[in-house]
């Protein structure tokens, strides 16, 4: 049985970490080592999202600008075209999706706004549990 995002969202929360477009890219690296994350949602005031500041993003802007880059703005460094889900996606369409673009955050956006963020690694632990039940279906059909 698929597992679906509003169920993941349901079991580890809807908080997001987001940052506004005119922080700096020094502040917004404090910002993702203080919350151990690699990603931040970039976002207007009314949860409109604007982009994604990766680790990635961090690493770009530093090779491009060396230790000026500290100064930059997030928006001059975030990937703009930023790839959504929604709460009606299941492991399978996230699995094929973070895959083909080689991103591992998806913000799930709902009615234009921000509702929460699924990583790989929420994935990963959908699927075990997914493929765990169908195992236990499968022993359970085999005793009988």
């Amino acid at each position: 049985m698929p597992i679906f995002v509003k169920e993941l969202l349901d079991l580890k929360g809807r908080d997001v970490v987001t940052v506004g477009p005119d922080m700096s890219l020094g502040d917004a690296a404090i910002t993702l080592h203080e919350n151990r994350i690699g990603a931040v949602v970039v976002t207007d005031d009314t949860g409109v999202i604007l982009g994604i500041f990766t680790e990635r993003d961090l690493v770009k802007a530093v090779a491009a600008h060396s230790s000026r880059a500290l100064q930059v703005k997030v928006s001059a460094a975030m990937t703009k075209n930023v790839t959504r889900c929604h709460e009606g996606s299941s492991t399978d369409d996230l699995m094929e999706i973070m895959t083909g673009g080689r991103f591992r955050h998806l913000p799930v956006e709902a009615n234009g706004r921000l509702v929460g963020i699924i990583s790989i690694g929420d994935v990963v632990k959908a699927r075990i549990g997914e493929i765990e039940a169908e195992a236990e279906h499968i022993k359970a059909y085999i005793a009988g």
